[in-house]
């Protein structure tokens, strides 16, 4: 089974961030510049969450408040189950399941090297599926 560094390695290490003080509007257009769906919460150095447009949708709109006006850190989502690269995809699927989540933080030796998204899962399984079929298909055509 594939493994986390693998989809870190296609799409590239590292995440965007902001500091907790950051705006959710100023998050919103950093996300919608980069075409992405979350930044990672960082704080001189250290990580602390992951704000989502699911979070801006549940947490903001959802309670009357404005994204000019509220930080970041009033809304991110924080203590997530987090990934190592050797971990599966299998074991990102389960957790992002289990806690019905789009987004996990990647870190190796304490450090963070990558977010992984439920978008990357179904690419890599897509990926993998391919694979397999070409392998199927090169196997029949040997046989024949």
């Amino acid at each position: 089974m594939e493994k986390i560094s693998s989809i870190l390695a296609r799409k590239g290490g590292g995440a965007v961030s902001v500091t907790p003080g950051t705006s959710v509007l100023e998050a919103l257009k950093i996300m919608a510049d980069k075409n992405i769906g979350s930044v990672v919460v960082i704080d001189q150095g250290r990580y602390l969450g992951i704000v989502s447009e699911r979070d801006y949708s549940r947490k903001v709109m959802l309670k009357g408040k404005h994204s000019s006006d509220t930080p970041v850190s009033e809304i991110m989502s924080a203590g997530l189950p987090a990934l190592s690269p050797g971990d599966s995809i299998d074991q990102c699927m389960t957790l992002m399941t289990q806690h019905n989540i789009r987004y996990l933080p990647v870190f190796e030796a304490g450090q963070l090297v990558g977010i992984i998204s439920m978008s990357d899962v179904v690419k890599a399984t897509i990926l993998a599926q391919k694979e397999t079929i070409n392998q199927l298909e090169n196997y029949i055509h040997r046989q024949s």
